[in-house]
């Protein structure tokens, strides 16, 4: 199992939101460079990438950032937030990503989705924010009428790849992981599962291995000191820490 340290990006500084909440933002290092190369040392191979600002308005804000990130790591970049059209992927592409998350615009624009998951494969992966069974978009600002289950049987109808599921209930709640939700889904699709919301421990981590979860993603319980780093990663590709 993959494990991707993640950086939310806001004005340039890497921040953590409680529950997708913009109020409640901390500013965690203005330079997130700092962040890439401690996650490096700690053996990391991937990083996750998402511009809160991108979510909400649908620009590139912070996309100077990311290709400085992008020309001084090694480490495998996956970036999210406000992609929503094929001029963004390619600019994401183009700037060092190898791989873009389709968010709000995997819900609302089918056709988008389809379009970019035929021109680029593995390379477009899809975000599924999860609000009371509901997906939410636009920076988790608003809840679709799409239920998981809708969501995730036309993703894998479009040859999805990668789905990143977020439990936003979990979310910088240092609750634990939502494993049931991430073992049902495993068992039912054939795509790869990102789990990501509420991974706080080490046991977290061996839990959702032992699920079926592709990859989980790490983000307040590193920043806290929750959990080591490379003991997450030794963990999760088959050692013990």
């Amino acid at each position: 199992m993959i494990l991707l340290p993640a950086i939310d990006l806001f004005g340039g500084q890497a921040v953590r939101l409680y529950q997708g909440d913009y109020n409640q933002m901390t500013v965690y290092d203005p330079d997130p460079l700092h962040t890439v190369h401690q996650f490096e040392r700690a053996g990391a191979t991937h990083l996750h990438l998402v511009d809160l600002e991108g979510a909400k308005t649908g620009r590139t804000t912070n996309l100077p950032v990311i290709q400085r990130i992008a020309a001084q790591t090694n480490l495998l970049i996956e970036v999210g937030g406000g992609i929503r059209t094929m001029d963004t992927v390619r600019r994401y592409l183009e700037a060092g990503a190898s791989r873009v998350i389709l968010g709000t615009a995997a819900v609302t624009d089918p056709a988008f989705t389809a379009q970019a998951v035929a021109q680029y494969g593995e390379k477009i992966a899809v975000g599924a924010d999860l609000k009371d069974g509901k997906v939410a978009i636009k920076g988790w600002l608003e809840t679709s009428q799409d239920s998981w289950e809708t969501f995730f049987d036309r993703m894998q109808a479009l040859g999805v790849w990668t789905v990143i599921c977020t439990d936003i209930s979990r979310d910088g709640a240092m609750r634990g992981a939502n494993l049931a939700l991430y073992r049902t889904l495993a068992s039912r699709y054939s795509m790869d599962i990102i789990a990501s919301g509420g991974v706080s421990s080490l046991e977290d981590i061996r839990a959702l291995k032992e699920a079926g979860a592709a990859g989980a993603i790490i983000g307040k319980a590193y920043y806290t000191g929750a959990i080591d780093l490379a003991q997450a990663i030794a963990l999760g590709e088959g050692g013990e820490p």
